[in-house]
């Protein structure tokens, strides 16, 4: 059975809200990577997520994989989830260069893999890219409801 996971544009799916993002990207950043953790504890979304975070965002939240407890525990204080939790898995991947071209590696990674991805973006260039690479595609909506 192919594992589906989640991958996450952050840049896309933060700046599809006009709340002031722009004047704290980190902060966005963390926000979003915390409401990701929240969501997955309260089985409102299943892992794993992958969220790609680039340029000033990366400061928002380590990279690495966080197992996420579904016990109700909050994040640790060090990370975006409880690391010592066996849950489904939050990974933060900060973009070496742009975030379009980390989200197609990780798809075509996880294809390569017999994974079936799944990016959260309304960047139709970068839809065009995950689908080629034979990924999925929803929008922003898709997953802020589930947040």
């Amino acid at each position: 059975m192919a594992c589906v996971e989640l991958v996450v544009d952050a840049a896309n799916v933060i700046g599809s809200r006009p709340d002031g993002w722009w004047r704290d990207r980190p902060g966005a950043a963390a926000r979003l990577v915390s409401a990701l953790a929240a969501a997955l504890r309260s089985g409102a979304l299943t892992g794993p997520v992958v969220v790609v975070l680039e340029g000033a965002a990366r400061a928002g939240a380590p990279a690495g994989e966080f197992p996420v407890a579904v016990d109700g525990a909050g994040p640790a204080a060090g990370g975006p989830a409880d690391s010592a939790a066996g849950g489904p898995a939050l990974r933060v991947v900060h973009a070496s260069r742009d975030g379009d071209s980390a989200i197609v590696d990780e798809v075509s990674a996880l294809v390569a893999a017999g994974g079936s991805p799944t990016v959260v973006t309304a960047d139709r260039g970068l839809r065009d890219r995950v689908l080629a690479a034979g990924g999925a595609v929803v929008g922003p909506t898709w997953l802020l409801d589930r947040l």
